[in-house]
């Protein structure tokens, strides 16, 4: 599995370099509307709710067909895809029943997704600028754990979205500037 990595053209840094930038360009904004709306779930909230996970499964959309023009796959990218579409579904509904039903969706969504993350960081490691993707998903994987255990609390609040977001893209944000140049061979 790491030969499709290692062998893959010079444009697949290049391109996940772009895409990662773009994540973290995105995460950024996002976390400031949001951080600027959690105190209740209004429709602004509420959509900003929704519009994260679907960017996601857009992102994971570009970084398959990026494998696959260049000859590898993406099966940890694919799961990803299914994985944020539920988010969506689940979001949508949580958001009629209040913030700790968000909470617990997003958390669970945030370990399920950073195991995700994880593998496809180690698949991709030969590329360079995968540290900080492996990184991200282990603490993804604890900061929804940490949600879905605020979501029972006496006041929870979707500030720590804001900030999870903001993390995951600072963790783009530095893949993306530690990404080889140009292929290695194994």
């Amino acid at each position: 599995m790491d030969t499709l990595v290692s062998t893959a053209p010079p444009s697949v840094p290049a391109t996940l370099r772009k895409l990662y930038f773009g994540r973290f360009a995105f995460a950024a904004v996002w976390a400031g509307l949001l951080f600027a709306t959690a105190d209740t779930l209004g429709p602004l909230s509420v959509a900003l709710l929704l519009v994260y996970p679907l960017f996601d499964v857009a992102a994971a959309i570009v970084d398959v067909r990026s494998a696959k023009a260049n000859g590898g796959t993406a099966p940890a990218l694919h799961v990803n895809i299914a994985i944020s579409s539920l988010a969506v579904i689940g979001l949508a509904v949580a958001v009629t029943s209040g913030i700790p039903d968000v909470l617990r969706i997003w958390g669970a969504w945030a370990v399920a997704s950073g195991l995700v993350q994880l593998v496809a960081g180690a698949v991709r490691r030969a590329l360079g600028g995968q540290w900080p993707m492996i990184i991200s998903g282990a603490i993804s994987v604890l900061a929804g754990t940490s949600l879905i255990t605020q979501a029972g609390s006496g006041d929870p609040t979707l500030v720590n979205l804001a900030g999870y977001a903001f993390l995951g893209g600072v963790f783009f944000l530095v893949s993306a500037l530690r990404l080889k140049p140009t292929r290695t061979r194994a």
